[in-house]
């Protein structure tokens, strides 16, 4: 295949419909889908597989060596799913040796300088709006939205359907569904919303909202907000979801309405 002015490594897979623009360079083990865009000045390094259907916008580097002084030239990749789009000057890193690899899923959306850092795993549907900065090994759930110029301290886990205001400081675990805004960054309720949007309804939402009462608002003591939940509410997939992140965060959770005093 021939594209004029772009430096294309013949050890490179591509399949036969990708657009390539002029000025990009594309190293060798590299594989891109069927139909995906890469537009000019695009830089596309080793070890990065791209899916079928993404756009490429101008001046983005996918598949740098991690910016982690512990890589020691492991092979590694970044990994791209179908029909996401990563805007200009997006910066995405391969993956180190603690997890081999840097996962950007389906449908998502990657808006101008947004940067993902090495071992990070963001879920299908997710949108980063613009300067998004990701640490290492940062997890994304599918449908999370976050605002504009927020940056993730490095193993935060933010669970699928939440919301971040944009500018947020997120150094705690954000758990599923919520809204978390503030400074510190703190529940701010329920992704009403957004769930609404993707088809949950109304008795769901409802059910979300009380059990994020109980955890946030009621200013009980997390862990024993956990146990309360868990003891006297209806077991469904939600609920476990929620009670199963929030026993699994390392980082522990973010914070919930302001108070001097929580309730024992």
């Amino acid at each position: 295949m021939n594209y004029p002015l772009s430096s294309v490594s013949p050890h490179a897979k591509i399949a036969k419909n990708v657009v390539i623009e002029p000025f990009v360079n594309i190293e060798k083990n590299v594989e891109i889908g069927e139909g995906t865009w890469i537009g000019s000045n695009v830089t596309i390094m080793e070890g990065t597989r791209i899916g079928k259907n993404c756009r490429i916008f101008p001046g983005a580097v996918i598949g740098a060596i991690p910016q982690d002084l512990k890589f020691n030239g492991e092979e590694t990749t970044v990994e791209i799913g179908d029909n996401t789009t990563i805007r200009e000057f997006v910066t995405v890193n391969r993956g180190t040796v603690a997890n081999l690899k840097t996962v950007v899923g389906n449908n998502v959306l990657l808006m101008a300088y947004v940067h993902v850092a090495h071992d990070c795993i963001i879920g299908d549907n997710a949108i980063l709006a613009n300067a998004v900065n990701l640490g290492g090994h940062v997890e994304i759930g599918e449908f999370v939205i976050l605002g504009g110029m927020s940056a993730v301290h490095q193993f935060v886990k933010i669970g699928k359907h939440a919301i971040i205001s944009g500018g947020s400081l997120v150094s705690k675990d954000i758990p599923p569904f919520i809204k978390a805004a503030r400074e510190p960054i703190s529940y701010a309720g329920v992704n009403s919303i957004g769930l609404r949007r993707r088809g949950f309804g109304s008795e769901k939402i409802r059910e979300i909202q009380d059990i994020y009462r109980e955890i946030f608002v009621k200013n009980r003591i997390v862990s024993k907000a956990v146990v309360w939940v868990e003891a006297n509410m209806t077991p469904s997939a939600e609920r476990d979801e929620i009670l199963l992140f929030i026993k699994n965060s390392t980082r522990g959770v973010l914070k919930g309405f302001m108070s001097s005093t929580k309730v024992e």
